[in-house]
């Protein structure tokens, strides 16, 4: 694998911190500004929004430079984010400092999935982008459970030092391994929005929306569910959440190896999996070592379905890919945002602490649908240009600009 690779999993690996680390800080935070935990857990949902917002956003504002200039630019505006964060004097500039971070979140990724697949073979693209993910699942295992020790030890806001430092390290490795890639000639922002008329790029979008928004409903309260229902101490939810981000690291993996074997096949696999495995863990959630092993096949099952969905959409949209790789970035985090929703409405109704994994299981089940849908529909569009071709009805012939 090309060098390249590695700037832009360094990359992923701070944006992956910051984005998860301040879970396990909220009660600093809230301290620190005297404020409740709910009103910190704005943190949270601030960034989410903003990565929603920031994808389409970021990634129009870029189409007139090079994607490897725009990577260097996101990177500055994350590093921008993480110090005003970490030397905010109010909660209110520390929220706008979380949304300075979170704009560069999807547009990074939307774009470095674009980079990163023409880095390498056609038959090699899923792997060169679950490379790049691999930087935001190893945060999970390293970077959020250190920056957590870091925060509750040395303070929070020399978590965000070190995240803010990190970007530096990332935009370096950018400027010094990403080859200039200029922007492709004729390419217009008509010409991007044109990829989301295509229903199998929307199609692709919601599957990404409903399938790893199944993992978030259940990991959203895995606290609660793991200390109530299985009865670990709060201490054992760190190291629970390591379980996870190892499972996510092994999925991302093994997805994107056999996403560039059989694309739909792993969907397939994974997403069905996904919301069986789902469904499990409403029982196994009531054992310590059941439950720890479900909380890693989330995490691989979860994260198998990345390389190949983020694939799935550059291929439907080959003609103009940046602002739909994006904006499928940003579908994760729209995912992840409705999961948590559903999973606190089915908890505030009394169906227990471990319902929201049903709510995961009924979305990664639909996921599983409209990936079966999608296949469909494209056989279908194979049978009808075979007929087309067969019948010798001749191509359209493109006129020539300036003619009519």
């Amino acid at each position: 694998m090309p060098l390249a690779l590695l700037a832009l999993a360094i990359g992923a690996f701070g944006i992956g911190t910051t984005e998860f680390v301040i879970m396990g800080l909220l009660p600093e935070v809230a301290g620190d500004f005297h404020v409740s935990i709910p009103t910190a857990g704005y943190l949270v949902t601030g960034y989410a929004l903003g990565v929603v917002l920031g994808a389409p956003l970021m990634t129009v504002l870029g189409t007139r430079i090079s994607r490897k200039r725009m990577l260097m630019l996101l990177m500055g505006l994350f590093i921008a984010g993480n110090v005003l964060s970490a030397l905010a004097p109010t909660f209110e500039l520390m929220l706008a400092g979380r949304v300075v971070a979170s704009l560069a979140h999807g547009a990074f990724f939307g774009i470095g999935s674009v980079v990163a697949a023409d880095l390498v073979a056609p038959e090699k693209k899923a792997g060169a982008i679950a490379m790049m993910f691999t930087g935001l699942t190893v945060a999970n295992v390293v970077g959020v459970p250190l920056g957590t020790f870091i925060g509750q030890t040395a303070g929070w806001r020399a978590t965000f030092t070190i995240v803010a430092a990190l970007g530096v390290l990332g935009l370096v490795g950018v400027a010094k391994l990403v080859p200039e890639q200029p922007k492709p000639e004729g390419v217009r922002i008509r010409h991007e929005l044109a990829a989301f008329r295509n229903i199998q790029v929307l199609l692709a979008m919601a599957m990404t929306v409903l399938g790893f928004g199944g993992v978030f409903a259940a990991i959203t309260y895995i606290t609660p569910m793991m200390t109530d229902a299985a009865g670990f101490a709060d201490s054992s939810v760190t190291w629970l959440l390591v379980l996870f981000g190892l499972g996510m690291v092994g999925g991302n993996l093994v997805g994107g190896k056999f996403a560039d074997r059989a694309l739909m096949p792993m969907l397939y696999i994974s997403l069905g999996a996904l919301a069986l495995v789902l469904g499990l863990f409403t029982v196994t959630a009531h054992n310590k070592i059941a439950a720890a092993v479900t909380i890693t096949l989330i995490g691989a099952l979860g994260f198998a379905t990345v390389p190949p969905l983020q694939k799935r959409v550059l291929d439907q949209a080959s003609g103009a890919p940046t602002l739909a790789s994006a904006v499928n970035i940003g579908a994760f985090n729209l995912g992840n945002a409705l999961a948590a929703w559903l999973g606190g409405i089915v908890i505030a109704a009394g169906l227990g602490i471990t319902a929201p994994n049903w709510v995961g299981a009924v979305l990664a089940a639909s996921a599983l649908a409209l990936a079966v849908l999608s296949s469909a529909l494209e056989r279908r569009d194979v049978r009808r240009d075979s007929r087309i071709v067969a019948a010798g009805v001749p191509e359209p012939v493109a006129v020539p600009a300036g003619r009519s």
